[in-house]
């Protein structure tokens, strides 16, 4: 393995570079909670794998990261085992069997914002089928035992601390429209850090689950708590709708990168495809140019943009819409795409998407985790309930919020959703449908077919982008991980048209000549929320995002 280099970043950079990760000789587990991810090393003391790990920890971020983590969403899994042996589980939320293509749209064809907030925005829920068929394949210990840190962390409850108290702040309003009392809301106000977030409802919930498994779900009293909540709500979500979930197997993408290897996620979610095509034109290039380059902004930006005019178009759920995946990701497609480039001149999506056309035409709340074990066993999941908190809804009884996944969908084909992704009739609301997603958990494989990376993100269409760059940083720069994971990032997405950067991130040169070669230039404080953990030598090195919170544990 070539040796990493210093990372250079702008004067004015808010995150260091050369700072470190957490190191481990065996096992690592990286998330937004650091309870979640010591309760994933904790299952491996006790002898389990990365893949038992994987679920405990899902299963505790529903607990202690309210926000995202869940058992009333959904996402997405990608494994790989020690033996080469990978896949990829999709458990996606599916729009209600009620689910009406126009179900968005007031009297005057406006979009509503039901879509967002309130019982009418959930799909039917995945995670629990998901992590239990994960654990039935891949897993060596019961889920009862599995489960065991969730439940006492929702039984026993935990210390809020300042992260977690600003979301449940940020959020308490419009929890408290759809139900009052919930626990983050005791008497309707706000929890506050230092205080002891206990979930009795949340703990027995789970302890259902540990003992029935799936079904206790998706066919027992839980399902009746969800669907009474949907009824006194005005939502679609049925007992037919959840007795008819099923996750689904998929085969993972597999691309290369200057011969490096990547397994990401196929339809329902667009990371996979979108990253592998845009990879695929940067790497027509024989190197890229300088990190942090007008040039190197320029070309990674121009690369996003052609791959999400194809994404926006031609991604979808491909029970419903056929997907042209075998293209998409072909280099040769790349080569004609990366013609399109200009060397000094950014190309207006406008301009570019009818040529696409015929050359072939998410959220702010999710949360990644990484898991290696000793055998050299890896799991990347990304979970969402879309929105942070998702729908706002709590189920009473149940003790556990509902996703906001409707938004997934083209509510309104053509028209922005709220992540300003605009998108086409292959993602309009359909029964039954997997609505597409932008979520990227990965694994990267060295050129000796080692496990090289697990790395993944949350935050709507950035996730692929930002999940993206720290792979290209480790590959292409040659960076460590601490750098890899700190250094600025950007944004394309084809529409709006414009680059999305971090304040501070583009040194001011750059930045005029960027505007000079006419790209839109769109400034934020920070983009996406990515955890991961890089091979390195003796052991592993973890991190989760240094623009956020959480917890990098491993022995």
């Amino acid at each position: 393995m070539p040796a990493r280099q210093p990372a250079q970043f702008p004067e004015g950079w808010r995150l260091p570079t050369g700072a470190g990760a957490s190191f481990a000789p065996q096992v690592m587990a990286v998330s937004n909670s650091p309870e979640a991810s010591a309760a994933a090393a904790d299952i491996m003391k006790q002898g389990g794998n990365a893949v038992d790990a994987a679920v405990a920890l899902g299963f505790a971020l529903a607990v202690t990261w309210p926000e995202a983590g869940n058992i009333g969403g959904g996402g997405y899994t990608v494994v790989r085992m020690a033996d080469g042996r990978a896949a990829a589980i999709d458990y996606r939320e599916v729009a209600p069997l009620a689910a009406t293509r126009d179900m968005y749209l007031d009297a005057n064809g406006k979009l509503t914002d039901k879509s967002i907030y309130g019982h009418l925005a959930s799909g039917v829920p995945g995670a629990v089928a998901g992590l239990t068929a994960l654990l039935e394949r891949y897993g060596t210990m019961p889920l009862k035992t599995v489960m065991q840190p969730a439940i006492r962390l929702a039984r026993d409850g935990f210390v809020v601390d300042t992260a977690l108290a600003g979301s449940i702040a940020r959020a308490a309003n419009t929890m408290v429209r759809y139900q009052r009392e919930t626990p983050f809301t005791p008497n309707g106000k706000a929890l506050t850090a230092g205080a002891r977030l206990v979930q009795p409802d949340l703990a027995r919930s789970l302890q259902a689950i540990a003992e029935q498994g799936a079904k206790a779900f998706y066919t027992s009293w839980i399902a009746d708590s969800l669907v009474g909540e949907m009824q006194r709500g005005g939502g679609i979500i049925s007992k037919a709708d959840l007795a008819a979930y099923t996750p689904v197997w998929r085969t993972p993408i597999r691309t290369t990168y200057r011969g490096y290897g990547m397994l990401s996620m196929p339809p329902s979610s667009s990371g996979g495809v979108t990253m592998a095509e845009a990879m695929n034109v940067l790497e027509q290039y024989p190197t890229l140019p300088a990190y942090g380059s007008t040039r190197w902004f320029h070309l990674v930006g121009s690369a996003y943009q052609r791959a999400f005019i194809d994404r926006n178009a031609k991604l979808a759920d491909p029970a419903f819409v056929p997907v042209p995946l075998a293209q998409l990701t072909s280099k040769s497609y790349a080569a004609r795409l990366r013609a399109t480039i200009a060397d000094t001149r950014a190309t207006p999506t406008r301009e570019l998407e009818p040529a696409m056309q015929q050359a072939a035409r998410e959220p702010e709340h999710t949360t990644h985790y990484s898991v290696v074990d000793a055998k050299g066993n890896a799991v990347a999941t990304t979970t969402t309930l879309n929105n942070s908190w998702g729908s706002s809804v709590w189920v009473r009884g149940a003790g556990f919020l509902l996703n906001d996944e409707m938004d997934d969908f083209a509510a309104q084909p053509g028209k922005p959703n709220m992540f300003g992704l605009v998108q086409g009739e292959a993602n309009a609301i359909q029964p039954g449908k997997r609505m597409l997603s932008a979520m990227s958990p990965t694994i990267v494989l060295d050129p000796q077919n080692q496990v090289l990376l697990v790395v993944g993100a949350a935050g709507g269409p950035t996730i692929i982008t930002g999940t993206n760059q720290v792979i290209l940083n480790v590959i292409e720069h040659r960076m460590s991980l601490g750098d890899a994971m700190r250094a600025p990032r950007v944004h394309h997405q084809a529409l709006p048209d414009s680059l999305t950067f971090e304040a501070g991130g583009i040194r001011p040169a750059v930045l005029d000549s960027l505007r000079g070669f006419g790209h839109g230039m769109r400034e934020l404080r920070s983009l996406v929320n990515v955890n991961a953990i890089m091979r390195v030598k003796g052991g592993w090195e973890g991190l989760p995002e240094p623009r956020r919170s959480g917890g990098a544990v491993g022995y």
